[in-house]
């Protein structure tokens, strides 16, 4: 954590102390100034009779860089006797346009986080987690379906109250998610006791850890990191070591010869509370940043336009608010060209949706991620253009408890099931049925090609076919009463019953 003042100011005299002592032997080629020492300066801010050795107290401000900020904080042990912490940190040093694409995203989140970390007195090195985590990208997205810089999955972000709604997913949020982060790393601490194990824990859960640790003890093993690792799966194994490789590199990065991109001790935005509805386009422009940078602080926004409520604020960088308020001021049309319209019938499709509100069907789908092929269930809200005469905002609850079913579109035409035979392929069913494999793939969610004896399918046959279908069967059925017929006349009927078998083959082999 931070030195107190006193320290500060002792630190600054000592700072211009040397300075003055090695003005006149600045160029002398013996003078050798020691490395600073992360471990020896945690180590002076609890133990000040350690402030006798001056040498040990020269270090560059902290207020001047976040990097410095952060290192200062350094409080969790580093892990040791880990193999996996050298392979980590060559694979990370290895690729410092990564490591600079990533520092550069992070320079808009930084302060932010260490600020929180520092009110809540926990060790700065959780503010480099979101760099295993997400490369610092509020926008990532897992198999896992976990969101945002710290990556939750949608279960604990409810746990940890973090809205998921249609207008927005807190998950993704810069100070929201932040807040659950460190509020969820908290719990684990104070469950474990240990900061590598609550490390372990957020990637792998805490029940898995603690039956993990029950295992160690039925063992009589020690439950440290590196002990539970043989119980712990590839990802978590690696976790850890994970971020003490990226901790190697922050502490010491021309030891690796990376390059940090620099990033201000200061905010880098700031939080403008907004109480009406606003595109998020026209956000942008009033604050006359780019649209990628808007998004990149204000990621939790879902549509193009953001619902007001008291509760609702979005980030500017601290240079732009001011001009966000004075266009703001200046603007005299509509803030928002959305509102939202709630389907009451299962039947409303979505082109008489887009008629009622003069815009086009693919408007409706684009701006409500609606694929195509699908339509909505009863109780979905969308997105729908406003229209001169609509001057209500859409409502807290309305925004709060917005949802969007959809199912998948039912086809024209007759369904029939039928059970696939050993020979049938997804051809040959295609070309008796006079439909297409893609079609038979889609009626029946199917990813691949390969179709098992006993299968269950639907398909969807029009009834233009089943009606040439039916007349064809009529005429062959006529056909064969007049066979009967002449063979009842002629008194000959080994040639007509052969006539009258085919007939009846053919005719099975039509209706199959």
């Amino acid at each position: 954590m931070h030195p107190s003042t006193p320290s500060r100011l002792f630190k600054t005299l000592c700072i211009a102390a040397f300075s003055f002592l090695f003005s006149g032997i600045s160029h002398a080629s013996d003078l050798s100034l020691p490395p600073y020492d992360w471990a020896k300066n945690a180590a002076l801010q609890n133990n000040p009779e350690l402030a006798n050795d001056p040498l040990s107290q020269f270090t560059v401000d902290s207020d001047t860089d976040i990097w410095m900020r952060i290192r200062h904080g350094f409080a969790i042990p580093d892990l040791v006797d880990n193999p996996l912490v050298n392979t980590q940190t060559t694979w990370y040093a290895s690729r410092p346009d990564y490591i600079a694409r990533t520092t550069k995203r992070a320079s808009l989140y930084l302060y932010h986080v260490v600020e929180e970390l520092e009110k809540r007195n926990m060790p700065t090195e959780l503010a480099l987690l979101p760099f295993i985590e997400s490369a610092f990208n509020p926008q990532a997205y897992s198999s896992a379906k976990a969101a945002g810089m710290w990556q939750f999955i949608p279960s604990t972000g409810r746990s940890y109250n973090l809205k998921q709604n249609l207008f927005k997913d807190e998950r993704r949020s810069v100070i929201a998610s932040t807040d659950a982060a460190l509020t969820y790393l908290q719990n684990l601490y104070d469950m474990f006791g240990d900061w590598q194990l609550a490390l372990a824990a957020y990637n792998w859960g805490e029940g898995s850890v603690q039956r993990a640790i029950k295992k160690a003890e039925r063992a009589g093993k020690p439950i440290d990191f590196n002990s539970l690792s043989a119980y712990m799966p590839a990802e978590t194994r690696n976790y850890v070591p994970k971020l003490q490789a990226v901790k190697n590199i922050i502490a010491s990065p021309e030891a690796y010869n990376i390059v940090l991109e620099k990033v201000d001790n200061e905010p880098y935005f700031v939080s403008i509370a907004k109480t009406r509805d606003i595109d998020v386009k026209l956000a942008a422009q009033l604050a006359e940043i780019p649209m990628d940078e808007f998004k990149a602080l204000n990621p939790q926004f879902n549509r193009p336009v953001i619902t007001g409520s008291s509760t609702t604020e979005i980030l500017l960088p601290q240079s732009n608010a001011e001009k966000f308020k004075t266009n703001l001021a200046k603007w005299t049309h509509a803030l928002s060209s959305w509102t939202a319209h709630k389907i009451t019938n299962a039947r409303e499709r979505i082109e008489t949706i887009a008629a009622k509100f003069h815009t086009t069907p693919q408007v409706i789908r684009e701006v409500n991620h609606i694929p195509p092929k699908m339509v909505l269930k009863a109780g979905s809200t969308i997105l729908v253009p406003r229209t001169a005469d609509m001057q209500k905002d859409i409502t807290q609850e309305v925004a709060d408890n917005a949802m969007l079913a959809m199912a998948p579109e039912v086809p024209e035409g007759k369904r029939i099931r039928l059970t696939v035979k050993s020979r049938d392929t997804l051809w040959s069913l295609a070309s008796r049925y006079k439909v297409s494999v893609a079609q038979i793939r889609d009626w029946n969610n199917l990813s691949g090609n390969h179709l098992s004896a006993g299968q269950k399918l639907e398909l969807y046959v029009h009834a233009v076919r089943n009606a040439k279908s039916r007349k064809a069967k009529t005429a062959r059925h006529a056909s064969a009463g007049k066979i009967r017929t002449a063979a009842a006349k002629s008194g000959s009927t080994s040639h007509a019953k052969a006539r009258l078998v085919s007939a009846r083959a053919s005719d099975k082999i039509a209706i199959k």
